[in-house]
């Protein structure tokens, strides 16, 4: 089983996760001829997609679903909350959609999808844990606070894809508007550093092979303070703690 991110920031998200011959695009959130471009950087092609799973509504994540899942003919799975607000989205060819349950584990092919509620300003967000029966890779974005649910899902992972979207104290200093800070700030915003941190200590990390900080802001964090606070939690070194990245993404990591 191995993941890897076409991007990751608020210009656009998507992740890829592959077991067997199972191929699952985590999100959109980019065109798609510059999903095209992406999926080649991991030597992919649209066509060897088995499905999309899509976490919420934002442009960020959806932008590029409905138009990808259309024109190459890829189902797309979604809570009835997402789908409900993404009809913007919708071109006037057919996609095939399949409304999931936040809280109900389904399979796809090779991969075993299990789904699960966080707090964010979205109709019906949902974050994945995703598994082949041996190795899971946990994914965690978008998301203002913890709950004790997201941590149980999170136990135990062979990868982990977590948010650290700010540092307080950037975000406290930084360029952004009064009401934008606190949105970004708030419980149904993004995790800041040492939240994520927070959140990594009341794991078990103990099968844990590949940690990446994810969803970083451009204007109110550094790849520098997300490995900090993170290697801090597992005393690690801060290079072990791998960034996804707005432009280039994260290549192949195999769990």
């Amino acid at each position: 089983m191995r993941f890897a991110s076409l991007g990751s920031g608020s210009a656009g998200n998507a992740t890829v996760v592959e077991a067997g011959e199972t191929r699952l695009l985590l999100d959109c959130g980019f065109s798609v001829r510059e999903t095209v471009q992406r999926l080649a950087r991991l030597d992919l092609q649209p066509e060897q997609l088995s499905g999309i799973l899509v976490t919420h509504e934002h442009d960020d994540h959806a932008r590029g679903v409905f138009k990808l899942a259309a024109r190459y003919h890829i189902p797309v799975w979604l809570t009835h909350g997402t789908y409900s607000m993404c009809q913007r989205y919708l071109p006037s060819q057919p996609v095939s959609i399949h409304i999931i349950d936040a809280h109900t584990v389904f399979a796809l092919q090779d991969i075993e999808v299990s789904p699960y509620p966080v707090p964010h300003d979205a109709r019906e967000p949902a974050q994945f844990v995703l598994g082949d029966g041996v190795r899971k890779l946990g994914v965690l974005t978008d998301v203002g606070s913890v709950t004790p649910h997201i941590i149980a899902m999170l136990q135990g992972c062979d990868g982990l894809l977590l948010e650290c979207n700010h540092d307080l104290e950037m975000l406290r200093t930084g360029p952004y508007a009064h009401s934008l800070k606190k949105r970004v700030g708030g419980w149904l915003g993004h995790l800041d550093n040492q939240t994520s941190a927070q959140l990594l200590g009341q794991l078990d990390n103990s099968k844990l092979k590949h940690l990446v900080a994810a969803h970083l802001s451009e204007k109110n964090n550094t790849p520098a303070l997300a490995r900090q606070a993170l290697s801090n939690v597992l005393q690690c070194a801060a290079e072990w703690v791998q960034i996804a990245s707005q432009q280039q993404g994260l290549d192949w990591r195999a769990i």
